[in-house]
């Protein structure tokens, strides 16, 4: 089973940026289509943005215009840019397969407060 490990939250303006890094392990990273995802206080968890292993990426409309997704498969890492972060950008953000199929991990935490 892939794993996926996020990394790079933290606390920014409304109006900034952030960029967060998922690292996964497993030769397969590749040939997977992939996620973000996020997840709210009371809020289920929602697929942001995705990309496929052909990089052609997808965004919730949410997102869109503000959000970049890419991925590095020599390093078997995917990013997220995220720039004009809103408050309800506020939210715990995973990475795992798109459908997910992997156990979730711990997520990194983003915040956009003043």
């Amino acid at each position: 089973q892939v794993q996926f490990v996020e990394s790079g939250g933290g606390l920014v303006e409304p109006g900034g940026s952030l960029r967060i890094s998922c690292a996964s392990s497993g030769s397969i990273f590749r040939i997977l289509s992939i996620g973000w995802y996020r997840q709210a206080p009371g809020n289920q968890r929602e697929l942001v943005a995705g990309i496929s292993q052909y990089g052609i990426p997808n965004y919730a409309d949410s997102v869109k215009g503000r959000f970049t997704i890419s991925r590095d498969n020599a390093k078997n890492t995917m990013y997220l840019q995220m720039n004009s972060l809103k408050y309800e950008d506020t939210a715990n953000y995973y990475c795992n397969s798109n459908p997910p199929h992997s156990s979730w991990g711990q997520g990194t935490q983003v915040t956009v407060s003043s």
